[in-house]
């Protein structure tokens, strides 16, 4: 129950939860969000974990603060996100002929697997890339790509290169916005925002289906 208050303290107010721990950890910050973004993209099970927030929430600390150096920590969660893509990748190549025979384990369905090939189809690598800034998808994304037909080699390349953008863009946004006195002072209802943009899609996405599916 402590670490389900955790996770909610964190989901909403993560820049508060980043400082707090700075204060207690220092320099084992650096570990800890790495470690946040290494299992929230690696670890299937753990889609909920504070991905855009937080990168927001490190750029604000580091432009407002400097108690976060940006020379360190964005490369180091650059890789945290590959090595936590890759790790995903290959499990989900390994398990994803099981998902398919069982139909359903835990709450991936087959059918997930089917609709998120068709999406890869359909975009390309691009899709690797726009599922990394879609919270619950980008968890999910490298899995499905490992189970269906995506091709390592294909997949490895959109997937540095999402990694990159995703980490920087973010946390930069956080740095540079962060200095402003209004974002500081609303910092909460920026970061909602950020939350709700990212999942936007997922939703326009999940209507127009309810929707054809009506009008078929």
């Amino acid at each position: 129950m402590e670490i389900f208050d955790f996770l909610l303290h964190f989901l909403k107010d993560p820049l508060t939860v980043i400082n707090q721990l700075i204060d207690q950890y220092h320099t084992l910050i650096y570990v800890i969000l790495f470690l946040v973004v290494f299992v929230e993209t690696g670890l299937v099970i753990m889609p909920l974990l504070p991905g855009d927030s937080m990168l927001f929430a490190i750029g604000v600390i580091a432009a407002t603060t400097g108690k976060l150096s940006l020379t360190i920590i964005i490369p180091l969660l650059i890789l945290a996100a590959l090595l936590g893509d890759n790790l995903n990748y290959f499990v989900g190549h390994r398990f994803g002929t099981l998902i398919k025979e069982k139909k359903k384990i835990l709450f991936l369905k087959k059918e997930y697997i089917t609709k998120t090939e068709d999406f890869f189809e359909k975009n390309g690598g691009k899709a690797v890339i726009l599922a990394r800034f879609v919270p619950i998808v980008r968890t999910i994304a490298p899995f499905v790509a490992g189970a269906g037909s995506m091709k390592y080699k294909n997949y490895i390349l959109n997937c540095i290169l999402g990694a990159f953008i995703w980490v920087v863009s973010i946390t930069l946004l956080g740095y540079f916005l962060g200095q402003i006195e209004i974002v500081k002072q609303n910092f909460e209802k920026v970061v909602l925002g950020i939350v709700l943009l990212s999942v936007a899609p997922l939703v326009i996405k999940m209507v127009q289906a309810k929707f054809n599916k009506k009008t078929t």
